[in-house]
């Protein structure tokens, strides 16, 4: 039993290391929606696995290097929250490569999407024709959101967490300052930093306020607007 009491000891380190970072970071975490979000996995992952094993590795320095990683990890979440920038270098932003039917073949060079990859997408979606689609955007986590003309557009997040969301200006064909008209047209003593989610749907936003910037009511009288 002495052979395997290090063991059994790194291991249930590793457990609770994991309940807790899955805590701090969100129940979410282990359901990647980002590049980022898989690799933080793996690397978790990889550190409780290489670990248990090795006997040259102490159940203190395991646990300091698990604190470590979290702090690392919790730093590039808080980072992302805060600046639009580092979230797009870290999680890249959707990509448009198909509007009103035709591909945008310098976009799609430059990603590197290969016609028959792109066309795999389009058949997963129950598409066979380029034609058929209106918009097509490729997401962070590579799936493809499709609409086909004659279709409601898609439900667009232009606010989040107190940014614009720029990377999807282009794609609804608005501005900053447009984004910024509705927040004030709707709260005139608030300004987006306030704003917790804005949502593009049918061409009205629906905004729901941080709980410092505005009450349950007021949200709710946004959204019926």
């Amino acid at each position: 039993m002495g052979d395997y009491s290090d063991i059994i000891v790194k291991l249930a380190v590793g457990i609770v290391a994991l309940i807790i970072q899955i805590n701090i970071l969100g129940k979410g975490n282990l359901a990647p929606i980002s590049a980022m979000d898989q690799v933080q996995n793996y690397a978790l992952g990889g550190i409780i696995g290489g670990v248990i094993y090795n006997k040259d590795i102490s159940t203190l320095q395991f646990i300091m290097v698990l604190i470590i990683w979290t702090f690392l990890v919790l730093l590039l979440k808080v980072a992302k929250e805060y600046s639009y920038t580092i979230r797009t270098i870290i999680d890249g932003r959707p990509i448009v490569v198909i509007r009103r039917g035709e591909i945008q073949m310098d976009t799609v060079m430059r990603i590197g999407l290969s016609a028959n990859e792109l066309m795999f997408k389009l058949r997963s979606s129950g598409f066979d024709e380029i034609q058929q689609v209106k918009l097509a955007t490729l997401e962070q986590n590579g799936q493809l959101t499709i609409n086909k003309y004659g279709e409601e557009d898609t439900k667009y997040p232009i606010i989040q967490d107190g940014q614009i969301n720029v990377g999807l200006l282009d794609v609804v064909d608005v501005d900053e300052e447009w984004v910024e008209k509705q927040v004030e047209a709707q709260y005139p003593d608030k300004t987006v930093d306030d704003v917790y989610l804005g949502e593009l749907i049918h061409g009205e936003v629906n905004l729901y306020l941080f709980p410092e910037a505005g009450s349950e009511k007021e949200n709710k009288q946004a959204q019926a607007k």
